[in-house]
């Protein structure tokens, strides 16, 4: 990057398209159609804790822009790894407008990262501290349950399921329902829901993945939160950038982590708390 971020903070957009928009037209910084992609590569995980009767995989699209990389989640086999080699060279106005929505997300998380890097713009960072994969997710989740308003009893609406997160959850009292467009089974043999919209009436906070943003259903739960007041939080690997961009807007806290993540590394990994209601954002 270039140039520096525009002096006055832009109105907090509305959905994902504005936000695009708004870098597009130079009003989040420098020229998009400046900055290009030199690294682009993808991510594929397979991890099962020590205790845990159930496993899952991770598909991480990344793209590199200057000195920060974007990073979007896709479902396993979603996108060849074609793509991540056709985006270098591409600029990230070009990539932008890319017809597959995580190339989007995983351009725009790189663009703003390097306009906001989170180190400077967070408003507090706990460090994940070193060990087994399954000593690093349970510190994860706590530290993204700390997040959530809620108090023991209330229900929260969980888009993304992450075992971890649950048994945090439960240890808290807190009540929750699964949700995940790939269907499944939590480790305590609870249906995964696919339909998010349908469980929102039945929720007083709802946790979302940033995940969402790529797979196109951030938009109705930014819209409930928005109407409703109920408080949405979001955990983000995927568009750990582009999340906290809608604080205030029916946002209310960010769980932010970019790549390299807390599963790909056993040493200590940070993680960027982002709260609507907090300086430092």
């Amino acid at each position: 990057m270039t140039a520096p971020a525009p002096a006055a903070e832009p109105t907090a957009p509305d959905s994902l398209d504005d936000l695009v928009a708004a870098a597009l037209a130079g009003r989040l910084g420098p020229d998009p159609a400046g900055e290009r992609v030199t690294v682009g590569f993808v991510t594929r995980q397979g991890a099962r804790h020590p205790g845990r009767a159930r496993g899952y995989r991770n598909h991480v699209l990344s793209l590199r822009v200057g000195a920060a990389v974007g990073s979007c989640a896709v479902e396993p086999d979603e996108l060849p790894d074609d793509v991540a080699y056709d985006c270098v060279g591409s600029s990230v106005a070009g990539l932008l407008a890319h017809p597959s929505r995580p190339v989007r997300v995983a351009a725009l998380d790189a663009y703003l990262m390097g306009v906001r890097p989170h180190a400077g713009a967070a408003t507090d960072v706990v460090p994940v501290p070193g060990g087994t994969s399954l000593a690093k997710s349970a510190a994860r989740a706590a530290a993204v349950v700390d997040l959530l308003p809620a108090e023991p009893g209330q229900t929260v609406l969980v888009v993304g399921v992450v075992n971890s997160l649950l048994a945090e959850l439960r240890r808290r009292g807190l009540r929750y329902l699964p949700c995940d467009l790939a269907g499944g089974r939590t480790e305590w043999d609870e249906p995964c829901l696919p339909d998010a919209p349908a469980l929102l009436a039945r929720c007083d906070v709802i946790l979302a993945s940033g995940m969402t943003l790529g797979n196109g259903t951030f938009a109705p739960l930014l819209r409930h939160a928005q109407a409703t007041g109920v408080p949405l939080v979001a955990f983000a690997q995927s568009g750990s950038a582009v999340l906290p961009r809608f604080l205030g807007a029916g946002l209310t806290a960010v769980s932010a982590e970019p790549y390299p993540f807390f599963w790909l590394d056993g040493g200590p990994t940070p993680l960027y708390r982002y709260r609507a209601d907090r300086e430092g954002r």
